[in-house]
Formats: C-alpha cells, sequence, structure tokens
C-alpha cells in the first residue's frame, strides 16, 4: 500500500535561508512559492515554510523536551524514516556541512525491537528534525 503525503507547515524567520537548508543542503526540490511561503517536495511529502513576524520564531530547541534512551528529544519534531544507506550518506553530508546536531547521529535501542539510527538537528527557523533508519522498515517501524 502506497502512504499518502502527509502536509506539514512550520514558522521560519527567512525564507532564503529556509530554501539554502531543505533545498541547497537536503536536495527538497522547490515546489510552490511567494514572497511569505515556499513549498518543499520532502522526500515524497509536502512541506511548507511560512514567514513568521519577527520575534515569533522559536529560540533554539523547541518549546519541550522528553527523555528517549539518555537523550533529550526536542518536542516538537519531525522528518522521515529513510533507509540505511541514504541515512548514512546524509548524515556525513550534514557532518561535512557542519550541522550542529541537537542529537549526534546514532543507534539507540540496540539490541532491541525496534533497533535505528537516529539525528536531531534544527532549520533556520528553529525547527526540530529527526532522521531515523532501520535496517528493515517493514518488519521494524512498528515494533514493540
Amino acid at each position: 500500500m502506497r502512504l499518502p503525503p502527509f502536509h506539514l507547515a512550520v514558522k521560519v524567520g527567512d525564507l532564503a535561508s529556509a530554501r539554502d537548508f531543505y533545498t541547497g543542503l537536503l536536495g527538497c526540490p522547490e515546489g510552490r512559492s511567494s514572497d511569505t511561503w515556499v513549498d518543499f517536495n520532502f522526500y515524497g511529502h509536502q512541506l511548507v515554510c511560512h514567514l513568521a513576524p519577527s520575534g515569533q520564531t522559536r529560540d533554539g530547541v523547541g518549546t519541550h523536551s522528553n527523555p528517549v534512551d539518555g537523550h533529550a528529544v526536542p518536542v516538537p519534531h519531525f522528518g522521515v524514516v529513510l533507509e540505511m544507506d541514504q541515512w548514512n550518506k546524509l548524515a556525513g553530508k550534514l557532518k561535512e556541512n557542519g550541522v550542529r546536531f541537537v542529537i549526534e547521529p546514532y543507534t539507540r535501542f540496540q539490541e532491541l525491537p525496534g533497533e535505528q539510527a537516529t539525528m536531531f538537528f534544527l532549520d533556520p527557523g528553529g525547527n526540530a528534525l529527526e532522521f531515523k533508519a532501520f535496517r528493515d522498515i517493514d518488519s521494524q517501524l512498528f515494533k514493540t
């Protein structure tokens, strides 16, 4: 079954920085845009970055965090589950480009159901992103 694409809209303080980050760094093609928003093809999903008035973007990591596997996971956050080779390539590219990680790339829940590679970082608007990967997405994604 093909999953339907999701739509997510987030606040950013600067559309040029959002374009540099999502298209330039993450490789997400740009779609429609105006002077106050821009659409991106976020791995087959629609991500819209809306320009927020000055002072209305978040500073730092989210507004809350929850402990997961010994790390403070920012809430809210969004992201994509990638194939392991895609995840490794992206992690390398982000490191090469000096991205500051909220949670450095690592494997969590080792030797347990749901073992996964994960990393967290912020976009230029302060929105937290998580990219993760499983050895076998179909058998591990919803494993309890």
